[in-house]
């Protein structure tokens, strides 16, 4: 396989799994390209090589910043914006994590905790079962919470040597 078929391919594949990790393909593929890119790259080059419409090439970068995985870079001489990639993939997954913590776990721990204090006779079938399963997920989404804190702190040989710990 010659590399720009190694390349196109890459793009498209992770265009796809981004869609199962909750972001649009797009996004997705504007990412894998700035990824294997050795050198930073202008929205035009973006549009370009992906075929999509500057909003959306523009709309993906900016939101690809907001998550921390792309930076703006500058070019001595030049008046364009570039961007470039997070390359250290440890850190790339770290940062989705973050993120995903701060719009996904954060949100559900906090609404779980107002929850787990309604008022109501705690003999009551139907209030026990709530509150035994409300007590479940927060004490599960605690946990999930101890964990991704854990290593998203952690150094990449720490938590892979940890990891293998576990699975011996």
């Amino acid at each position: 396989m010659k590399l720009s078929e190694a390349k196109q391919q890459f793009i498209a594949s992770w265009g796809a799994f981004g869609t199962h990790w909750g972001i649009n393909r797009t996004m997705a593929q504007v990412h894998a390209l700035l990824l294997v890119s050795p050198d930073p790259l202008t929205q035009d080059d973006v549009m370009e090589q992906l075929s999509v419409s500057r909003g959306n090439a523009n709309m993906n970068i900016r939101e690809l910043i907001d998550w921390g995985l792309v930076d703006r870079v500058i070019v001595p001489g030049e008046r364009k914006e570039y961007f470039s990639a997070e390359k250290d993939i440890w850190k790339v997954a770290t940062q989705i994590i973050k993120e995903r913590k701060k719009r996904e776990l954060d949100p559900m721990l906090k609404l779980i905790n107002q929850l787990s204090t309604i008022e109501g006779d705690k003999k009551d079938k139907e209030t026990k079962a709530f509150i035994d399963t409300i007590n479940g997920i927060k004490k599960f989404g605690e946990q999930a919470d101890r964990t991704l804190d854990t290593m998203i702190k952690s150094e990449e040989s720490w938590f892979l040597s940890t990891m293998l710990k576990l699975f011996k």
